[in-house]
């Protein structure tokens, strides 16, 4: 209030500057993550996109909420919209029985359509499916609108060792598709797709290998929801380790690394290996005299209209009692060529 004051008063004005000055500045340096309101939560697994003037961000369905949808103008203040889907897709009921929901999605455009691609599993089992859903455009009010079921892409069961949730989309420099996908088991996992249909080019070649993390002799040691970028000719592989959803128990954190080849081997800053548990830290939580914020993970990625890159994600927030909530954060890129979260 006193410093309101003495910047509207122009008879003070050489005695306001100061304060004046201090007010621009603190606004200059609020971090995007500090400002972002409206719609937050509940936000689990969150992935963005933007057409034309409109932000999206798609996420975990929560209760029977299935694909959860927000907007923004000007990615700081965000509405929550009506799900993308009302039910599940019957060859998804038929394929993982008892299961209820569609978890983590994945957004892009290709060939004048939207592929939303996500995954319909039950809690700790791989036996699991990703589906495969396009529209025209994300503008509810456009004629154009309308989400297409595609149908199944990828299936795991007991029988294999890896779990067909968490899926990522990216064309390469040389125009070929691919589809990320993968949870615990032996780690993150790599599909070549048809351009065509968007499902894998050959059903029967095994995926590629592309990240995990050897398990201890105790147990499990977790790796999951990868995200590929393409950026200043490498290919850069985020994952989140260890463990998501148990509010501010949650030790989920970010990791990165690169590679030349978006088959691998992907490596961090250090030269440890992703198919070693390795990488370098790109999300972690808050340090011990905050505390706020526990568990950053499940990142996914947008490279702006104007250039700029955001990593989007999502935390639990122990002032609102461990809520999952959206978190958007402006990468910037350093000298060494690694990008750096500016969260």
């Amino acid at each position: 209030m006193v410093r309101s004051i003495l910047c509207a008063w122009a008879g003070l004005a050489l005695l306001a500057a100061p304060a004046c000055a201090q007010s621009s500045a603190d606004a200059a340096d609020a971090s995007l993550n500090s400002r972002l309101a409206g719609d937050l939560t509940p936000t689990h697994d969150p992935v963005i996109i933007r057409e034309g003037g409109i932000y999206h961000v798609f996420s975990t369905g929560h209760g029977k909420r299935l694909i959860e949808t927000r907007t923004s103008t000007d990615l700081v203040h965000w509405k929550a919209g009506d799900p993308v889907f009302t039910a599940l897709p019957a060859w998804a009921s038929q394929a993982i029985p008892g299961s209820n929901g569609m978890w983590a999605p994945d957004i892009s455009f290709v060939d004048g359509r939207y592929r939303l691609y996500y995954s319909v599993s039950t809690f700790g089992s791989n036996r699991s499916a990703i589906g495969l859903a396009t529209s025209k455009t994300l503008d509810r009010a456009s004629p154009d609108y309308g989400w297409r079921d595609e149908g199944m892409v990828v299936l795991s069961t007991k029988e294999d060792d890896y779990n067909a949730i968490d899926p990522n989309f990216i064309i390469d420099r040389q125009g070929r598709h691919w589809l990320t996908l993968g949870s615990f088991w032996t780690g993150i996992k790599l599909f070549e797709l048809d351009p065509k249909t968007g499902k894998p080019k050959d059903p029967e070649a095994r995926p590629i290998s592309i990240a995990r993390r050897p398990a201890p002799a105790g147990g499990p040691a977790p790796v999951e929801a990868p995200f590929i970028i393409d950026h200043g000719g490498y290919y850069w592989l985020m994952v989140s380790y260890d463990y998501c959803c148990k509010g501010v128990n949650s030790t989920y954190y970010t990791v990165i690394g690169r590679s030349k080849e978006i088959t691998g081997p992907y490596v961090g800053r250090d030269g440890s290996k992703l198919m070693e548990g390795g990488g370098t830290i790109f999300l972690r939580a808050d340090l011990q005299e905050q505390q706020r914020w526990r568990g950053p993970g499940h990142a996914g990625w947008l490279h702006d209209t104007d250039g700029k890159d955001y990593v989007v994600y999502h935390a639990y927030d122990k002032q609102a009692d461990g809520a999952p909530t959206l978190r958007i954060a402006p990468v910037a890129w350093g000298a060494d060529g690694w990008p750096v979260a500016q969260y």
